[in-house]
């Protein structure tokens, strides 16, 4: 079987759905609570939902795990309570790191673009704890990403016990199906569909960077199944363990993905500039572009999803979908 933490999310509902899809076996452990999360799994034959203050009992009866994905995780970028995020993104990865090392499981875990703070340290490094020392990361969320892949790079270089395979794999701005839930932290693109269909003009922030017009702010967009695609890569690959991006590797302005919206709806863009919110304000990446090359070089080939296409197939084929707009 295959664990997936997170497995309601977002990224790790697409992953269940991918490897159900290829008939795996898939133990989902996350917390449904009273929404609609649910959604995210109806269509998927998973052998069972673990709660996460579970888990380690769970483990501890050594079931027979192929794969651990870690996709779990506090994930708001706006988040302030430090003893939750570190105590979910840091003591609880560390703890599946060492059950995986342990047991001889591979371990799949989210890292975060967060990670590289506002990119003037670029957008790479090769997971020496000289390479990490280098990043500061804009928020708490970020810092927690960055604090575990620090303890990564510690671990390796103090000859510590590590799981046969293990990939930390930085997320940048990943969109499409299975992320009603996330709230503010949803995608540009559900947030600026729900707009436009609701009859309202697409709200995009101001710059109040000199020299970067309003709406031209980049970012590296991804498609979910990108995300996934690299995940089932490198769980066939043992021998490419190592920290990756994943990403397109072409930066696009925001303005360029709410056209691709429009065009995916038929209709004339329709799109108003507003103030940046206090509460992002100095936190705000203007900037981010995945360097792919070591992932490359590890041999990946999947070829990123063009944005465009990616945004129309999320918008026709899900989106539009009111009764079911899930993957």
């Amino acid at each position: 079987m295959h664990i997936v933490t997170g497995g309601a999310g977002f990224i790790g509902s697409n992953l269940v759905a991918a490897l159900c899809a290829g008939g795996e076996e898939v133990v989902v452990v996350d917390r449904l609570r009273q929404g609609t999360k649910w959604r995210n799994l109806a269509r998927h034959g998973i052998a069972g939902i673990v709660a996460p203050g579970d888990l380690p009992g769970f483990l501890a009866r050594r079931p027979p795990v192929r794969t651990l994905f870690h996709m779990g995780a506090v994930s708001a970028t706006t988040e302030t309570d430090g003893d939750l995020v570190a105590a979910t993104n840091i003591a609880l990865p560390q703890m599946l790191w060492d059950w995986c090392a342990g047991a001889g499981v591979p371990f799949v875990y989210a890292s975060s673009a967060a990670t590289y703070g506002d990119g003037s340290e670029g957008f790479d490094d090769d997971a020496s704890p000289a390479s990490l020392a280098r990043l500061t990361p804009l928020n708490l969320y970020g810092w927690s990403k960055l604090a575990f892949d620090r303890r990564v790079a510690q671990m390796l270089a103090l000859g510590r016990p590590r799981p046969p395979l293990w990939a930390g794999l930085r997320f940048f701005n990943v969109y499409g199906p299975n992320e009603h839930h996330k709230g503010r932290m949803a995608s540009v693109v559900l947030h600026k569909f729900n707009q436009v269909m609701r009859g309202e003009a697409a709200t995009l922030f101001a710059s109040d960077r000199t020299g970067i017009a309003d709406g031209e702010q980049k970012r590296d967009f991804v498609h979910v199944r990108d995300c996934v695609a690299a995940m089932l890569w490198l769980a066939r690959n043992p021998q490419a363990s190592g920290l990756y991006n994943v990403g397109s590797g072409t930066a696009r302005t925001f303005l360029d993905l709410t056209r691709a919206i429009f065009a995916a709806l038929g209709r004339e863009p329709g799109i108003r500039f507003v103030p940046m919110p206090d509460d992002l304000k100095g936190r705000y990446q203007y900037f981010t572009e995945a360097r792919m090359d070591r992932l490359h070089a590890a041999g990946f080939d999947h070829p990123p999803t063009p944005l465009e296409d990616g945004v129309r197939s999320y918008v026709q084929d899900v989106l539009l979908n009111a009764e079911d707009p899930y993957a």
